[in-house]
């Protein structure tokens, strides 16, 4: 999640969504909760002052501080006895030759009964975890459950008297524009309040395949990690994770994690003690609108299957490689993104309707959803198609597959089609094949040899210009392109 000069997590001072339904997405309100929801404030206006909120808050969040023992590399240890023994202390190392570590952090509390909520960023790796409330009150920890994919932890304190504690907003319902105020732990200087605005929804910070965080103005920096992103209303709207700066420091580009999948994350940490995602079972890339012409869809929205997982549930249905997948549960699919978000958030064992393209037909295929494994990934890269040199309609030299070619590129033997043997600088497929592809379909049509494809290029099959949709075995992958063809 961290990207070193640019993105930098918030948390040390010095990152799919669930199947089950939110925990709590509206808490039963008690006398210890501090969000106000019986009221409706206009989150685009804003207040005079966030001092009453600030306040009003501020006993719900807390500090959090770990520790860990390491052994680092590289520092000196000098052996008992030796005159130089006691500056051991001084590198920081106790008698055994290791040393003490610790990171700060924010949280805030969701429930009375000690229920906490921060970031897995924060807590990985330590051993001891405490949690340090505004009025100075330290309590130990105890670590119940993480995500490392949405960088959500939980932890759990123990109190004899009810908590302060306070709600999730439904993130669905905030707006670019609404008002926020951010409460943590910069640098160590807890109980710090800051304000701003919605600044975009739905980010992409490359951070991990369920990136869709809310970013905003309000400063955000280093031990701000895991603290509460609160709407007027005083619920919390976003947890901050992660921001944007070339000097490390806040320069109004903040993202939060949207309560929503938080809610919907800390549900299955506390129920099963690790979260629970939807699993297709396919590998996709994205598309171009050259692909969608050729698929015979307006818009370039929707992915193409590229590969089924033959153990997953969409081998169990009527799915295909090369189908274009528009819509899923009733959910449009725009990218490959959102498909991973739709997929992880639907529940384990649901029948759905998956929309999907096929030879330029729509129809409707019908699976069920099974739980995606914590060691089972799918492959939501899209092909980054590197270049090479050549001529032909397509600007490729293309030749037969021999035993060869099987052995050079680990074609396998019942991949048939025609191999790429080079590319041409000027050509429609420069940036696209390149040596060692191997074509098995052109214009949904099955490629077995140097026949079919000449057959497939000739004049009375595509006219100069026409855009041709080719299939490409790549190291095991499947991929779709456009090219334009000319002669």
């Amino acid at each position: 999640m961290k990207r070193y000069g640019t993105s930098i997590l918030a948390g040390c001072a010095g990152l799919l969504l669930m199947s089950a339904p939110a925990y709590a997405q509206r808490q039963s309100q008690s006398d210890s909760s501090l969000s106000d929801t019986t009221s409706v404030i206009d989150q685009k206006q804003a207040p005079e002052s966030f001092s009453r909120l600030a306040k009003r808050l501020m006993p719900a969040v807390v500090n959090i501080t770990t520790s860990q023992t390491v052994a680092p590399e590289g520092l000196p240890e000098f052996p008992d006895g030796s005159p130089l023994e006691r500056f051991n202390e001084f590198f920081g190392r106790d008698p055994d030759g290791f040393r003490r570590e610790g990171s700060l952090g924010s949280g805030f509390l969701i429930s009375a009964d000690g229920t906490v909520i921060t970031n897995n960023h924060v807590i990985e790796n330590a051993d001891e975890i405490n949690v340090v409330f505004n009025s100075g009150r330290t309590l130990q920890a105890e670590l119940v459950g993480t995500d490392p994919e949405t960088d959500v932890a939980v932890l759990k304190v123990t109190s004899d008297d009810p908590l302060p504690h306070v709600d999730f907003a439904d993130s669905d319902g905030a707006e670019v524009g609404d008002w926020v105020m951010a409460i943590g732990n910069p640098f160590g200087f807890g109980g710090s309040v800051s304000a701003g605005i919605i600044s975009a929804r739905n980010r992409d910070i490359q951070s991990g395949r369920y990136d869709d965080f809310i970013q905003t103005d309000a400063a955000i920096n280093r031990g701000n990690s895991g603290g509460p992103l609160f709407n007027l209303n005083g619920e919390v709207i976003g947890v901050n994770t992660a921001i944007i700066s070339p000097t490390g420091g806040s320069v109004g580009l903040g993202f939060s994690i949207p309560s929503n999948l938080v809610s919907s994350v800390s549900a299955q940490i506390i129920e099963y003690g690790h979260p629970r995602r939807g699993w297709f079972g396919v590998n996709v890339q994205g598309i171009d609108q050259g692909i969608a012409d050729a698929y015979g869809v307006n818009e370039a929205k929707g992915v193409i299957i590229t590969s089924i997982d033959r153990d997953g549930p969409a081998a169990k249905a009527d799915f295909e490689v090369g189908d274009l997948v528009l819509s899923f549960d009733g959910k449009a699919v725009e990218n490959v993104r959102g498909l991973s978000r739709v997929v992880a958030e639907t529940d384990i064992g649901k029948t759905v309707d998956v929309d999907i393209v096929r030879d330029r037909k729509r129809r409707t295929v019908s699976f069920t959803v099974g739980e995606l494994e914590s060691n089972t990934q799918e492959d939501e890269r899209e092909p980054l198609p590197e270049n090479a040199l050549a001529q032909n309609p397509i600007g490729a030299e293309l030749k037969e597959i021999d035993d060869d070619a099987r052995r050079r590129y680990g074609i396998a033997r019942d991949v048939d089609g025609v191999l790429v043997n080079s590319v041409a600088a000027n050509g429609p497929s420069f940036g696209k094949l390149r040596k060692g592809d191997v074509i098995t379909e052109m214009a949904f049509g099955k490629i077995s040899g140097l026949e079919d494809a000449y057959e497939a290029l000739a004049p009375e099959s595509i006219s100069d210009g026409e855009s041709l949709l080719v299939r490409v075995w790549r190291g095991g992958q499947t991929m779709f392109f456009t090219l334009e063809t000319e002669r």
